[in-house]
Formats: structure tokens, sequence, C-alpha cells
């Protein structure tokens, strides 16, 4: 199996959306599990219901695959499976190392979705003196000082960062000077990067402030029905009555 240093997706050569390209994941996601049932076909339905979309925008994303199925038949999961695997970069190892090995680093590093998906996490690396040398999932911690080294050794051009926020862009910086050409970003800060250097964000906290904003919009709806259904008036519809003016009615307003 070749190694990810010199190989470039074919995703930007031949013109796929971005768009595209975040949702190919979810697809391979669910075909690998029809695949772990035998399944032989799938139709472009049932397999949007799987991966969250609708049919229509999983034909296009397939036309730019050049993959259109069999009318009647659907798509045959195992050649889907090698022709997203092949678009996405999988078919080949790709090399990580992640540096930062506190709990998340150490969370992270135990996740075993890495190797299934192609990526060999090549080494651990973290700026504790004390870290150097502990097992984490079956590998010693590598100290910071030999990033350089450990990135050329091993011909890595993906990397993860998990460090705290003010760390993280001068880990950054050393990936990238280093030959990274790719970045996984768990930190909570903003990372600046040169052309030619992609960098994905992930930040739990965000996610979280989303959710937490669906929720309270849920509990507001919720206490205008029960205010509606209890027949009282609901608090904008209690403001101040409308006064007139010269123009016809004017909106309360509130005192500062």
């Amino acid at each position: 199996m070749a190694t990810g240093r010199t190989h470039r997706p074919a995703t930007r050569s031949r013109g796929i959306p971005e768009a595209t390209v975040a949702r190919l994941p979810l697809y391979l996601r669910a075909l690998t599990g029809l695949s772990e049932r035998s399944v032989p076909t799938v139709s472009s339905e049932e397999l949007a219901a799987a991966a969250g979309v609708n049919s229509a925008k999983l034909r296009k994303d397939f036309s730019y695959l050049g993959s259109y199925g069999t009318r009647g038949v659907g798509y045959d999961v195992e050649y889907l499976v090698y022709q997203i695997s092949r678009e996405l970069g999988l078919t080949q190892d790709w090399p990580i190392v992640m540096v930062g090995i506190g709990n998340l680093g150490a969370a992270l590093a135990n996740y075993g979705g890495f190797a299934s998906r192609g990526f060999r996490v090549a080494a651990l690396i973290d700026a504790d003196p004390a870290m150097t040398g502990k097992s984490v999932a079956g590998m010693a911690v590598q100290h910071a000082d030999d990033l350089e080294k450990i990135i050329d050794d091993n011909g890595v051009s993906i990397g993860v960062i998990a460090t705290p926020a003010g760390a993280a862009q001068q880990v950054c910086d050393r990936l990238v000077a280093a030959g990274v050409t790719s970045i996984l970003n768990f930190a909570p800060t903003v990372l600046s990067v040169p052309d030619g250097v992609d960098v994905r964000k992930v930040d739990l906290s965000i996610e979280l402030q989303i959710l937490a904003f669906h929720e309270q919009r849920k509990a507001g709806e919720g206490q205008d029905d029960t205010a509606e259904d209890a027949g009282t008036e609901t608090p904008a519809a209690a403001a101040k009555p409308a006064r007139k003016g010269p123009d016809g009615d004017v909106p309360a307003v509130m005192q500062a």
C-alpha cells in the first residue's frame, strides 16, 4: 500500500464541489454498514436515507464520480465503497501525528476508527517532559522537541492538534514548516496557515452552544403554545397598547 506524503486527492483536479466532498464520508459510512451486512445493491432512496440527505442530492453527488447506478437495480455497494474510498484517498496508508496528549488527545489516540479508514497514527507527541515515554493506546509518547524529525522519518502530511488553545498556533507553524499540509484542529482557536495548507476545525463547545440555542428556541416555542392554550397573552401581546399617531397606530415602546 502506498504512503500518503506525495499523493494529492483527485477531487480537486476533477472539480468535485467541496459540499459533495463533505458528504462522501457519510455515504461511505452508510455503504460500509451495508457491505458488512452483505447487501449487494442499494437504491438511491435507501442510501440517501441512511446518509441523511435527499436522493436527488445523492444522485448529483455520485454523478461527479461518474457513477449513475442501474435503473431498477440501484448501486453496487462494493463498487461504490471502492470508488468513494479512492476519491477520498483511502486506498492508501496515511500516517498522521497527534500533538497534545492530554485527556482529549489520549481519547483520540484510543479511537479505533482512524486505522479502519486508512489513517495510521505514526506518533503521539507532547511538550510535557513527564509524558515522554508514557504508553498511550499502545504507543510511547514522544517529546515535542523531536516533532520535525518524526514528521520527516514517517513521511507525514496530516497532523492532528489537540493542545490547549494558547499552544495551537505555534504547533501549527512547526507542523507546516516540517511539511505537513493538512491539519485537523481540536484546539478551541482559529489557526492561521499559508496557502496550500488545509485545516479542518472540530470545536465541541461550539457544537454544544448551537444545540443550546435550539433547545432554548424549542423551550420558548413551548411556552408560547402553553400560553395560547391557556388563553393568556404572550409577553409580546401583553405589551403596552399602541397609541394613535398622525399616520395611524404607533407601536408601544418599552422604557429603557
